[in-house]
Formats: structure tokens, sequence, C-alpha cells
């Protein structure tokens, strides 16, 4: 039997050709993953990502030759596509004023989204200092509403500016600053990073969110909102690994559901994956957006129908999706980590849960809980002991 690196590099192309496939190869441990990389490099092979938290390397392989012997071999845990992923975007109804409210006050604009779930109840002790919040998307823009302390692009650029509008506008519904007459999101002060991994079609390789996700394991983020998913039918075993690696290290993962409305037959990954919170989109009459993804795995819903938010070159926009349901709970789970600093991952949500306003006459596959209410949530959690798992660690 061939060593596991003479197998991959007889596999791999130098160079992407109309025959290769990009593929991500799962090593059983990472001294194999080391010497794997350190072989195709001496075979003059440059990795397209090399991932060693997880034992992962991604490369071009050339699809004329049978790879099931790599698939086989003792060495290799797994084999799979290096699948495109798509942000959790809508149509973009409109935009919005230049400025986010008057300018002649310099009081913030609070709206009806976030007073919907009952955020400025708790600004009162909180607005998410020091908790870190980052958003796993297309970047964010500069923009007077906004203060991103950092971030990274996994794409293979130098800058982790946004270039598509939808991780903006995210980014403004989780943690717009809401100063000098300007709107508001959800966790004003929180501590705002962004993580570039989609490009300027909203679409990125797994590969990409899955470094997105590694970068921040390492620098110590306490929320990660991803508003984006691959279709419930598709599985990936190096996702979910992911996934399972942030939440170990004290994440709250909070994740889009998806926009297929009421036949989806389920939600998107990474949502439908154990260690995320999963949601739902809601409209300003309480009800579940026609688009909402439904299926069981929902935790709980929050506003995602026509969300004025940041935009790009400093503008606003309305936008629907879960992708601007899901940052609502991202903030709100850093304003809970802030409230309370000892709160574990499960502790955020089964407060977010418990806190939730059920939605009458509208099923628990297409609500899960009901709708986000901070303050409920506060609330019980005043009269809770806080849990003995891992906590979530606060960088200040």
């Amino acid at each position: 039997m061939k060593y596991v690196n003479e197998l991959l590099s007889h596999y791999t192309c130098r160079k992407p050709n109309p025959y290769s496939r990009r593929m991500l190869i799962g090593l059983k441990n990472r001294s194999l993953h080391e010497s794997c990389c350190r072989y195709l490099r001496q075979q003059g092979i440059e990795p397209v990502k090399n991932i060693g938290e997880l034992a992962l390397v991604c490369c071009h392989l050339d699809t004329r030759k049978n790879i099931e012997a790599l698939k086989r071999h003792p060495h290799v845990a797994f084999v799979e596509k290096d699948i495109k992923i798509r942000a959790h975007a809508s149509k973009r109804h409109k935009p919005a004023s230049t400025s986010g409210g008057s300018k002649k006050s310099s009081q913030r604009i609070i709206p009806w989204n976030i007073n919907r779930i009952q955020a400025p109840q708790i600004w009162k002790t909180t607005q998410g200092r020091p908790v870190r919040l980052a958003i796993l998307d297309t970047g964010i823009a500069k923009h007077p509403d906004l203060k991103v302390r950092g971030g990274t692009n996994t794409l293979g650029g130098a800058s982790y500016r946004d270039n598509n509008g939808h991780g903006t506008h995210v980014a403004g519904i989780a943690a717009a600053l809401g100063i000098k007459g300007l709107i508001a999101g959800t966790a004003p002060q929180v501590r705002l990073y962004a993580v570039k991994a989609l490009d300027r079609q909203g679409l990125g390789y797994l590969s990409d969110i899955i470094e997105g996700l590694v970068w921040c394991v390492k620098h110590k983020m306490n929320v990660v909102n991803m508003s984006l998913g691959i279709p419930h039918q598709v599985r990936s075993r190096v996702f979910e690994k992911a996934v399972a690696l942030a939440a170990r290290n004290g994440i709250v993962l909070v994740c889009s559901a998806g926009n297929d409305g009421n036949y989806s037959g389920g939600i998107d990954a990474p949502a439908s994956y154990p260690g995320t919170i999963s949601v739902a989109a809601s409209t300003r009459s309480n009800r579940i957006a026609s688009f909402s993804s439904r299926g069981r795995g929902i935790d709980i819903t929050a506003p995602g129908n026509e969300i004025r938010s940041t935009w790009l070159r400093g503008k606003y926009a309305y936008l629907s999706g879960t992708s601007m349901a899901s940052p609502h709970v991202a903030g709100g789970a850093a304003l809970l980590i802030s409230y309370f600093p000892g709160l574990t991952p499960a502790a955020v949500l089964r407060a977010i849960k418990n806190g939730a306003l059920k939605l009458k006459g509208i099923s628990s596959l297409a609500q899960g809980s009901g709708l986000l209410q901070l303050e409920r949530s506060v609330r019980r959690l005043s009269k809770l002991p806080i849990g003995k798992a891992r906590a979530v660690k606060i960088s200040r």
C-alpha cells in the first residue's frame, strides 16, 4: 500500500484545469496532515488551503483518475467536494435615506425590529461591551454607523471590506452604533469583527467558511453570526466538524435557517447542526415570513422582513431574509453574555428559548420556541444559577 502522501500527490493537479475538481481531504490526525502538506510542497504542489486544526487539506484532484483508493486509505478520514456556499440573501427592496436619521438630532434611531426584540430594555444595563462578535459573511464596509475592530479575508485577498452589501447589512442589525442620530443595532457597543469568506456574488467555498471559523476560534470570538448555508440535503462531514470545533471552544454560533419557504422540507446547514442557534424570520405583523424555511431544528424567530440597516458607501437599505433575522439573535446573545459573563453557549440557547414569545397559530416547525424577547430572557436568567459547563470567555 502506498503512503497517503504519495497517493495524494499522485491525484493532485499542480494547477486547476478543465479536468480538476476542488476537493477537501481530511486526514486521521495532525501529524499525517503535516507530513502530507510537506510532501506535496516537495513535489512542487501548493495546497489551495491547509487547515491544521482540522487535519484538512484542500487540493485540485484530477477527475480522470479513480480516487477510490485515496478515499479507502486507512489514514484518510474523508474526501468530499469543496462545494460553494451562499449567503441567505434576498432581493434588495429599495435604498433607504442616505443618513440614518435627522442630522439635527443627536438621539439614536431605534427601528421597529430592534424594539420588537426588547433590546433597548437591556441597554440600561449593557450594550454588549466587551463581547466579541464576528460576522462571517461578505465582509463589512466602512460606514459611520459601524466600528469594526478587525477581521480577516479567507478568499485570498488582503482586505475584509465588503463589496457585496450583505455582510454590511447583517453587521448593522447586530451592532450599528446609533450615534449622532443614526440607526442603532441590537448590541451597539459589542466588539465587531469582519470575517470575509463570501465574494462579490455572495458565494464562497466551504473551505473559506471553515477557515473563517478556525480564525474565530484562534481569535477568541464569543459569538459568530453565519447568515449563509447549504441545502439540507447536502451532507458535509468537515463542515459539521468545524462547527463542533467552534462550539467546543465556547463560541455561540447563530445561523439563518434558509429562504426556501413553506415547502423547504428542512433547514439549511449549518443551522441544522448541533451546537448552533437556528433562526427563522418574522414580519412586522408577527407572522412567519413566507420565504422563511420550515423544519425540525429551528430554535427561535426574529424580525427578517424589510429590515433597514447599513449598506455600502455609507448608505442604508432595506433587505429581507433569514439573513436579517439571524443577527438580531447574534446581537442578543452578545447582550446576554455581557449581562451574565459566566454564561455557556448552552445557557445562552436555553435563555433565548425560555424567554421567547410563542406566536399564536403557528407551528413550531416554522417558529421554533417563538419570537426573541431579550428582556424576558434576562428575567428568567436572573432567577437561575449559572451552569457549571464551560463558560464563554470574554477577552477584555
